[in-house]
């Protein structure tokens, strides 16, 4: 079976689906990119998670905010809740896998700070507890999502932010989440140091 005109296939349907989020995504990352911005201005942590791809994801955002993303600037507070095997594993297998971020947001998310939540369908339990302990913690948030959007769409409050990409596929929305997820970081480090030397 000539596989080229499938993988030409997956070519095209994600400039596609860029081009569609193109067009509906720019004022929300705008607006995420500015409460990022003003989390890590008042001494606030950006905090992540996800599943799976999303978890890749989360820890990628932190990684690129902690070392430095394309420049040359000082590291920026960000937390992965998704590599500490040892908190994962204890919270899953004395309490459920539901509650993995949760607890770790009510221990540590302070009303200064700010959850990236990610998830493609945007129903994921984990994820969903993720933003409810982080609304008890009085912090926003900001979800990126596909789909319908799920339930995390119905629980998002007015000050939380949803940067849903436009697909039902799950390869797609993952990349549309890591390019937002560049455009974030790109937006921190011009806003908050102009224009670095790479």
């Amino acid at each position: 079976m000539n596989q080229e005109p499938r993988i030409n296939d997956h070519f095209k349907d994600s400039i596609e689906t860029k081009r569609r989020a193109q067009n509906k995504l720019i004022e929300p990352i705008k607006i995420a990119g500015n409460l990022m911005v003003n989390t890590l201005l008042n001494e606030g942590k950006i905090l992540t998670c996800g599943n799976g791809g999303s978890a890749a994801d989360a820890q990628h955002f932190s990684a690129e905010l902690l070392n430095r993303f394309e420049k040359e600037r000082p590291g920026l507070p960000a937390i992965a809740l998704t590599t500490d095997s040892s908190t994962l594993t204890a919270i899953a297998n004395d309490y459920s896998y539901e509650e993995v971020f949760s607890k770790q947001i009510r221990a540590i998310g302070n009303s200064n700070d700010l959850l990236l939540a990610i998830s493609t369908s945007g129903s994921s339990g984990n994820i969903v507890n993720a933003v409810k302990a982080a609304h008890e913690r009085d912090m926003p948030v900001i979800g990126l999502t596909g789909m319908s959007g799920g339930t995390m769409a119905e629980i998002f409050n007015q000050t939380d932010i949803e940067i849903r990409a436009p697909s039902e596929r799950t390869a797609r929305i993952q990349e549309v989440h890591l390019l937002v997820i560049h455009c974030l970081c790109d937006f921190i480090d011009t806003k908050l140091f102009g224009e670095i030397e790479a």
